[in-house]
C-alpha cells in the first residue's frame, strides 16, 4: 500500500484512541503503546504504509507538536532556566556527537562523514518523544522546563551540524567565517521568521473575538512560522518555538479574547494528539520492517556510544552551574542522561542523508534501532525512575506560572 488515505487515517485515529485509554488504565507510556501499535498494524495488509520522509516528519508533524508546547512555556521560566538549557544545548550536542562519532569510526571503521552524520543527527534529543513523555510523568515544573527546553533548542544545533556536513558531502568547503555565518543565521533566521509571523497573527486576530477565527490564526502562526523558516534555511523549530511562546504570552494579554482562549488550547491540545498519534504509529510500522538484526554488533555499539556522548555532554556541562542558582540537582542530571529520548527529528534527519555518504543504509537502520530502544527501554524505565527519585507533581496540581 503506497498511499495513505481517509480510510487509513480513520484506522489509525481509532488504533489511536484505544492505546491511549489502554496506556493510561495499564501505565505504558503512550509513545511506546503507539510504536507498539504501529508495529502490529504493519503485520496486516490493510497497514498504514505512508511512506516516512524528512519532509513529511518536518511539514506536517513537527509544526503542531512545537506549537503546543511552546503554548505552554511560561516566559519567566523560560528564561530563568536559558543560560543552562542554551550550554546544554549547544555544547552539549557537539560534545555528544563528537563521542559518537570517533566511537563509530574508531569500532567500526567508518568514514569520519558517515560517523560524523550518526553524530550529529543522534545527539540531539527530540522534542517531540521528550514533551510527550514528560507529560505524562507529570514531571516537577523545574525538571519537565530545563528537559524540554533543551530538547527544543539542541534540535536547531543538530540542523546547522547536518547542514555543514551536507554541505561537505557535497564538496563544499567549509570555512570558520561561512560555518558561524551559517550556524547564526539558522538560530536568528528561525527566531525572526517565527516572531514575525507571530506578531502579524496576533495583530490580526486582535481585531475579532470569533474563537474560530482565532483559532485558523494560530494554525497559520503555527505552520506559517515553520514552513517560512526552513524556506528561506533557518530552523523552522526556532521558528515554531518563538511563535508559540508569543501567542503563549503575550497572545492572552489581549490578541486572543478571554472567551477564546480556552478553545485555542483545547485545539492544540488535540492537534498535538492526533499528529504525536499518527507521527509514532507511522515509526512503528517502518520499524518492523527495518533489518536490525543484521546490525545487531552495530547497534548495540551505536545506543551504548549514544549514552555515553549524552552523559559526557551533560555531567561535565552542569558542573559550570554547581555553584549558581541553576545548579542542578544529581537526579535531574540522571534525568537528562537517561530522559534524553530520541525520535522523529532523528529519523528524519537520517532519511534526508545524501545518496553519496557510504553508509547511509547503516545510518539509517541503527538510527531507527536507537530510536526503539530509546522509547521501550528509556522510555519505559523512566516513569518508575522519576517516582522514585520524588520527582513528580502531586495529582490535581498545575504547573507553575
Amino acid at each position: 500500500m503506497n498511499k495513505f488515505g481517509f480510510e487509513q487515517l480513520g484506522l489509525v485515529l481509532v488504533i489511536a484512541s484505544l492505546v491511549a485509554m489502554l496506556s493510561r488504565r495499564i501505565g505504558l507510556p503512550y509513545t511506546a503503546g503507539l510504536v507498539l501499535a504501529g508495529m502490529a498494524l504493519a503485520l496486516f495488509p490493510a497497514g498504514a504504509d505512508l511512506p516516512l520522509s524528512r519532509e513529511l516528519i518536518f511539514n506536517v508533524f513537527l509544526p503542531p507538536l512545537i506549537f503546543e508546547a511552546a503554548l505552554q512555556l511560561k516566559w519567566r521560566r523560560f528564561r530563568e532556566q536559558m543560560p543552562l538549557t542554551v550550554v546544554l544545548a549547544f555544547l552539549g550536542v557537539v560534545l555528544s556527537a563528537v563521542v559518537v562519532a570517533a566511537g563509530m569510526r574508531w569500532a567500526l571503521g567508518w568514514s569520519w562523514l558517515g560517523a560524523a552524520f550518526f553524530g550529529v543527527l543522534i545527539a540531539a534529543t527530540d522534542p517531540v518523544s521528550v514533551i510527550a513523555a514528560f507529560k505524562e510523568m507529570r514531571a516537577e515544573p523545574r525538571l519537565r522546563i530545563v528537559v524540554e527546553s533543551e530538547s527544543l533548542l539542541n534540535d536547531g544545533v543538530a540542523a546547522v551540524g547536518f547542514a555543514l556536513l551536507a554541505g561537505l558531502a557535497a564538496g563544499q568547503s567549509l570555512e570558520a567565517g561561512s560555518v558561524a555565518a551559517s550556524f547564526s543565521w539558522t538560530v536568528f533566521g528561525g527566531l525572526v521568521a517565527g516572531a514575525a509571523v507571530a506578531g502579524l497573527v496576533l495583530l490580526i486576530a486582535g481585531r475579532t473575538e470569533d474563537h474560530l477565527v482565532e483559532i485558523t490564526l494560530t494554525t497559520i502562526a503555527a505552520w506559517g512560522s515553520f514552513l517560512a523558516a526552513e524556506h528561506f534555511n533557518a530552523s523552522g523549530v526556532f521558528a515554531a518555538l518563538t511563535a508559540g511562546m508569543i501567542v503563549g504570552n503575550i497572545g492572552w494579554m489581549g490578541s486572543i479574547s478571554d472567551a477564546g482562549r480556552s478553545h485555542v488550547v483545547g485545539f492544540w491540545e488535540f492537534a498535538a494528539f492526533l499528529a504525536n498519534s499518527c507521527l509514532f504509529i507511522l515509526i512503528g510500522s517502518h520499524e518492523a520492517h527495518q533489518p536490525i538484526a543484521l546490525f545487531s554488533t552495530a547497534l548495540g555499539l551505536a545506543i551504548v556510544l549514544t549514552l555515553l556522548g549524552r552523559a559526557a555532554a551533560v555531567y561535565p556541562l552542569a558542573l559550570l552551574f554547581r555553584s549558581t542558582a541553576l545548579r542542578l540537582p544529581t537526579t535531574y542530571q540522571h534525568v537528562l542522561v537517561w530522559g534524553g529520548l530520541r525520535g522523529a527529528v532523528g529519523l528524519a534527519l537520517a532519511l534526508a542523508l545524501p545518496e553519496t555518504v557510504g553508509e547511509r543504509a547503516e545510518i539509517v537502520v541503527l538510527t531507527f534501532g536507537v530510536v526503539a530502544f530509546s522509547i521501550f527501554v528509556q522510555g519505559l524505565t523512566m516513569p518508575p525512575l522519576i517516582r522514585r527519585w520524588q520527582l513528580t507533581r502531586p495529582a490535581g496540581t498545575a504547573d507553575e506560572d
